[in-house]
């Protein structure tokens, strides 16, 4: 069955209640989204290339409900970020499922020349900034895209204009909660101008842990000259919450992309990451670390394409897989014939924790310069028994001996993290983890912990 049906017809059902739910800038593209899936699209199945081990049209099939009428539904946004990150002062907006609410003093607090909203607002403000970036990175012909296109209201807009450096990070919290079966289209739309810099972290959390969810989400980045940001994405869902996200980023000349995705806890994942150094001296870092266990699926998968000389990235994913968890990575570094002196080095690590875990991965380069500088490889391994044994002789438990080989397994991907903040977070968390506690921390009432009062 294509899971696309469902879709299709709840859009010809209410294509003027979701135009009438979003902007004009935004539903420029919708019909063409609509004609694109309804010329007989199809989501990739297992199997398909790139998509071995994870099949996206049966993350669709389910009878997901849609907000299509914007219905407000509340949250408790405090319970869902309590203790993520504490030391650091972030200026804040929170997603609840696909809406977008912005923090009491997001807007005063922001810098002159910063735009951090929702993007359906922006859209109505900017119309013509806005029109020229939505869509422009993430192709219709792409059949996920088409129909985060097709459904999307609103979403988070962010605009750095030239030169502006952004000292705080902005902090996106998304937050699943519903009384039904729900799919958020969460579409981010992020732009930084020649020489602006800017950090954002994003964190996602499922409150109603009893119901199932899916995140369709498209984030498309664009960095001009000298431009510099820190995009970081933590999951911290349900074993009932399901993610499917694209990354589309383009880098203009001497600019720096540091960006990595950490999953902690979460139900079945599809990340993708398309990126293009599309003029010389641009460089990408990206990283990733997965934590799985129980039934948890978890996969990553990127294309790295080199299109300009002197362009460097560096690819680090580790994964630690436990119980009966599937892990999947997928990489491929593309060097074309306009791309000499490149630098670019892939490499994925990854640690089985049980008899029963598995863990498939797929390293590729696609080489058509000589004069460039890459590698790439993957391992794959279990726990050194007899850096166990020598932990239980000098009087440590098994158990915690295991946790403690994989947090050490693990710290090279959080030092290679470029918010300093963020990675003594990580440490914490990871450690949790390890130990067998929910990362949200939910429960906790630290006097540490604080919270934004947010906008009704």
């Amino acid at each position: 069955m294509n899971s696309l049906s469902q879709y299709l017809e709840l859009y010809r059902l209410n294509a003027d209640a979701i135009d009438g739910g979003s902007a004009p800038a935004l539903n420029a593209l919708r019909r063409e989204a609509f004609e694109q899936l309804a010329s007989g699209a199809r989501l990739p199945e297992r199997g398909d290339e790139n998509y071995e081990r994870t099949s996206v049209n049966e993350m669709f099939s389910a009878d997901y409900g849609v907000n299509v009428n914007r219905v407000a539904i509340p949250a408790d946004v405090a319970a869902s970020f309590r203790c993520d990150v504490p030391n650091m002062s972030t200026l804040l907006a929170v997603v609840v499922n696909d809406e977008f609410r912005p923090s009491r003093t997001l807007e005063s607090a922001l810098p002159q020349g910063v735009r951090f909203m929702s993007l359906r607002r922006a859209a109505e403000l900017y119309p013509e900034e806005v029109a020229a970036a939505y869509g422009r990175l993430a192709p219709l012909t792409d059949p996920a895209v088409a129909l985060n296109t097709m459904l999307a209201q609103d979403g988070v807009y962010i605009h750095v204009d030239c030169g502006v450096t952004v000292d705080r990070p902005l902090q996106i919290v998304n937050i699943f909660n519903a009384p039904t079966s729900l799919l958020a289209p969460r579409r981010v739309l992020i732009s930084l101008e020649q020489g602006a810099s800017a950090r954002v972290l994003v964190c996602d959390h499922t409150q109603n842990v009893d119901m199932d969810y899916l995140s369709s989400e498209v984030v498309e980045i664009s960095l001009a000259s000298g431009a510099r940001l820190d995009y970081y994405n933590i999951e911290e869902s349900s074993a009932r919450t399901m993610r499917h996200s694209k990354l589309f980023a383009s880098q203009g000349a001497d600019s720096r992309f540091n960006a990595g995705t950490i999953t902690l806890t979460c139900g079945r994942t599809r990340n993708d990451f398309s990126i293009d150094l599309t003029r010389q001296g641009a460089e990408c870092n990206l990283s990733g670390m997965i934590i799985g266990s129980d039934r948890q699926h978890i996969d990553n998968s990127v294309e790295m394409r080199h299109l300009a000389p002197r362009c460097r990235s560096n690819q680090l994913f580790k994964y630690v897989i436990d119980g009966e968890a599937n892990g999947a990575f997928g990489g491929r570094i593309l060097v074309t014939p306009e791309a000499p002196f490149t630098d670019a080095f892939q490499t994925n690590r990854n640690l089985l924790a049980s008899p029963s875990a598995r863990m498939h991965t797929k390293p590729q380069l696609e080489i058509y310069n000589d004069d460039v500088k890459c590698s790439h490889g993957a391992t794959t391994g279990q726990l050194d028994p007899e850096a166990l044994f020598y932990m239980q002789t000098r009087g440590i438990p098994e158990a915690e001996a295991r946790n403690m080989l994989m947090q050490a397994y693990m710290a090279d991907v959080i030092d290679a993290v470029a918010m300093e903040e963020l990675r003594d977070r990580l440490r914490h968390l990871v450690e949790r983890r390890f130990n067998g506690f929910a990362a949200g921390c939910a429960d906790c009432r630290a006097a540490s912990c604080q919270t934004q009062q947010l906008e009704k």
